[in-house]
């Protein structure tokens, strides 16, 4: 006979899962939008997530951002080798460290109490999450330099806008950004009924599959704040831009850049430029406006 909260098979051979409300009722605990906790509860959706991994993705060692009450965690187990867990909430820890006592004691299971924008991460070969959306942004790029397949969980807004092509009204700092790191893919539009409490907002998976990006970029932290800076002024030309924003670049000759830079290309505006423009241009400033001071590179 099956413990309670265990999974089982079926005849077939499937695995059942833990019911997600059942997890919600033993942990004792309920969602708090206040401070960012929506549990992800249908079972569809639920089960779909870890295949969205790109394929042949390594899932040795899968880590999970933000584990709740361990729906998620539950059907990781069964993909992953081993699996990590982050969560900040001390009880929501402690729970899945006793709702998956055997998983633990076998060695398949860590949780780590902590945030996830401090603890040390563990070296993973995937991440597989649904994140807190106030600091997904931040954990997002946290994961992305790894180099490893996400899997994640985002406001669909924000998703949008990680995987919009030039010219369109969501490109921006953050596609380019994300771009940089990934091919970025949103594989499902998730309804706000899909969680408890349902966010006010509407959900979407996205999946990043590393790769090395088509250009060159010598100053990976330089390249990043350009982009930032040309579109804290995305209404500017290109030209002004630079001129614009040199205390965010610390680019000391702007005109020495200006100089250097296609005139066709000045007279654009950063919502056009495609990742590989901005590689081009921020590789013209980094030589000619941060050099010695005197735009000689």
């Amino acid at each position: 006979m099956t413990e309670p909260g265990r999974v089982s098979e079926q005849p077939g051979g499937e695995p059942t899962f833990r019911d997600p409300d059942d997890l919600i009722r033993r942990a004792g605990v309920r969602g708090d939008s206040d401070r960012d906790q929506h549990f992800l509860i249908d079972d569809r959706v639920l089960d779909r997530i870890p295949g969205y991994l790109p394929d042949g993705a390594d899932a040795s060692h899968l880590l999970e951002i933000g584990g709740g009450t361990g729906a998620l965690t539950d059907r990781l187990l069964t993909v992953g080798e081993r699996v990590t867990v982050v969560e900040r909430d001390p009880r929501l820890a402690a729970f899945l460290r006793r709702e998956f006592a055997s998983e633990v004691e076998d060695g398949r299971l860590d949780v780590v109490e902590g945030d996830a924008l401090s603890v040390p991460l563990p070296d993973f070969t995937a991440c597989v999450s649904n994140l807190p959306y106030g600091v997904s942004s931040e954990i997002a790029f946290r994961l992305l330099p790894r180099g490893r397949p996400l899997v994640l969980m985002f406001q669909k807004e924000f998703a949008e806008r990680m995987v919009a092509e030039p010219g369109t009204d969501e490109y921006g700092r953050l596609s380019v950004s994300a771009q940089h790191y990934a091919d970025v893919e949103l594989v499902e539009p998730v309804p706000p009924t899909a969680f408890s409490p349902p966010p006010a907002v509407d959900s979407a998976v996205v999946r990043a599959t590393p790769r090395e990006p088509e250009y060159e970029v010598d100053d990976e932290a330089f390249f990043l704040d350009f982009v930032k800076a040309m579109f804290t002024q995305r209404r500017k030309t290109i030209r002004n831009a630079i001129r614009n924003t040199t205390h965010i670049t610390g680019i000391a000759d702007a005109e020495a850049v200006l100089d250097a830079v296609d005139e066709d290309l000045l007279r654009r505006r950063a919502g056009k430029l495609a990742p590989s423009q901005f590689a081009a241009l921020a590789s013209v400033a980094a030589e000619r406006g941060r050099g010695d001071g005197d735009g000689s590179g």
